[in-house]
């Protein structure tokens, strides 16, 4: 499990994979100078966190072997990102091969 850190002041255990996969969404969209919540829900209760540039971030990881990231994943988690609702941890879809040439 790594875990992620909010303003310092929160952190949230999630999957090495998951966390590599919202690491990626999230610096794009911060790199693009863009805003948007990111909602975590444990099932206990739902915390929304306001994502902005200014926001210190960190993301540690508990192995240290980098994942093969799925881009249709990524793809899902940025579009929800773009939402109304903001950036929520979905399920990974199925892996697709790479087209072939």
């Amino acid at each position: 499990m790594g875990v992620f850190v909010y303003d310092r002041d929160f952190e949230a255990e999630i999957e090495d994979r998951t966390l590599a996969h919202l690491q990626v969404v999230i610096i794009d969209k911060l790199r693009r100078n863009e805003r948007f919540p990111f909602v975590l829900d444990d099932g206990k209760r739902e915390r929304v966190m306001w994502m902005s540039p200014e926001t210190s971030l960190q993301f540690v990881y508990h192995g240290n072997r980098h994942p093969v990231l799925n881009r249709a994943w990524l793809e899902l988690l940025a579009e929800s990102a773009g939402s109304t609702r903001g950036l929520a941890v979905i399920p990974e879809p199925p892996m697709t091969a790479p087209a072939e040439t």
